[in-house]
């Protein structure tokens, strides 16, 4: 019966959402926020037709989470047409690892100090709450492929950097909560190393595979006419491949799968030159698809955006399937969620911690004040979040992970709501600023 009414539950609001998503484009509405009040409306708090229970569903709903990440982390990264030569991406790099380590800290000691929480469980909750979310955050983010707005930008490439780097910090914390419940579990230093290789490897692994795919479909297609069409194969191959050689390597799947989305982009914008991809791929005559894909001028750019579309489709599928999820676990708790604790945490973290680790950590950068402040604000926490709650409860002692789910979703419910009220204004608010300047 379960299965019965997820098919019914996801059909519905498929539909729904795509005869209605271009009104809620001119709403100040995200779609995250209808998915999440869907699925708390059939979830136990309410029609009790969803039921999600996270100690005993923890594995499949955190494969579920990870299809859903590593799909949108490619998307994100063929989203950005940017050289990683250039110096646009040290906003990202230092709003990615800078910040999100800014954030980490002072959350850890407000936790333990505050909260009166262990020093474990402050480590993990703050690496659970630290990475920004590359799903949920489409509305601040590059649309298109080409768009090079600072804010967009770095918002953008800040989701797929620190989504990944967030790991080592989790497995830490992971490590000191094990240690706090038997000292016999001596903590050591190789993490360091270990986080150093993982993300090392992870994006060069992910960068020469997602170059050689795309390069030996492209010489396949423009020299033998061979290996037409079947664009959304190559994408889920490519995502599959580059998680299964980062897992050999012990290096980090998110980010080995963004760096492949990001080189699948770089290709095509080398083979591009000063085009855009859409002028690159021009007209594309309904029954000559075959021959704009062999065409030696148009092959890689007609791949790229054939690629990216299929995983811009793929990633709204994405969401909702996990934002009805995090709706459901909402409706079944929601009583739990409304303590001072959780208040205290939601407001430290939106409003003092994130906002002055972005300050710090962009201290020297070429950002305007009102690129840092939106930068600040949207720290959007989401399906990153949910996906180490997950792993944490597969991992962690059950007394340590437990009490951290209500702090979690609490995080997400409020992060879906303020910042998808708050995105269309103040980002139209912003484009009318940059179109004056």
């Amino acid at each position: 019966m379960t299965e019965t009414i997820w098919f019914l539950v996801v059909g519905g609001v498929l539909i729904f959402m795509g005869l209605a998503g271009s009104a809620f484009k001119r709403l100040p509405i995200s779609t995250a926020m209808c998915y999440l009040a869907i699925g708390f409306a059939l979830g136990p708090g309410a029609a009790n037709l969803l039921r999600i229970r996270l100690d005993g569903d923890a594995t499949v709903l955190r494969l579920v989470t990870e299809v859903g990440m590593l799909v949108s982390l490619f998307a994100v990264g063929l989203r950005l047409r940017v050289p990683p030569t250039d110096l646009r991406w040290l906003l990202p790099v230092r709003l990615g690892f800078v910040a999100m380590v800014l954030t980490i800290v002072p959350l850890t000691f407000f936790c333990v100090y505050v909260l009166g929480m262990s020093w474990g469980s402050s480590l993990l909750l703050s690496a659970m709450l630290a990475p920004t979310d590359p799903v949920l955050a489409h509305d601040v983010q590059v649309e298109q492929p080409g768009d090079t707005d600072l804010l967009r930008f770095s918002l953008t490439a800040e989701g797929g950097v620190n989504d990944g780097i967030a790991m080592p910090f989790a497995l830490l914390g992971l490590a000191v909560c094990r240690y706090e419940a038997s000292p016999d579990d001596a903590l050591h230093w190789g993490f360091l190393l270990q986080a150093a290789w993982g993300t090392f490897a992870a994006l060069a692994s992910g960068w020469l595979l997602g170059e050689l795919t795309v390069r030996l479909v492209a010489y396949l297609r423009t020299h033998h006419g061979e290996a037409l069409g079947s664009e959304g194969f190559y994408a889920l191959g490519l995502i599959a491949l580059s998680y299964g050689v980062a897992e050999l390597l012990h290096a980090y799947a998110f980010l080995a799968v963004f760096a492949a989305g990001l080189a699948t982009r770089r290709v095509e914008q080398k083979a591009s030159g000063d085009k855009s991809a859409r002028e690159a791929v021009g007209t594309v005559d309904a029954d000559d698809v075959s021959a704009t894909a062999a065409d030696p001028r148009r092959a890689h750019a007609f791949m790229a955006e054939r690629v990216h579309g299929f995983t811009i489709e793929l990633e709204r599928i994405a969401e909702v399937a996990i934002m009805l999820m995090v709706g459901a676990v909402l409706g079944a708790m929601w009583r739990e969620l409304f303590t001072w604790q959780a208040t205290l945490l939601i407001g430290a973290l939106f409003l003092v911690v994130r906002p002055l680790a972005v300050e710090a950590s962009l201290i020297g950068a070429g950002a305007s004040r009102p690129q840092r402040l939106l930068m600040g604000w949207f720290g959007i926490r989401g399906v990153g979040s949910f996906y180490y709650l997950l792993y944490a409860i597969e991992h962690a002692p059950k007394n340590v992970a437990a009490p951290l789910v209500p702090f979690v979703i609490a995080a997400i419910a409020a992060s879906v709501i303020v910042h998808g009220v708050t995105s269309t204004p103040l980002m139209n608010r912003y484009q009318r600023i940059q179109n004056n300047d």
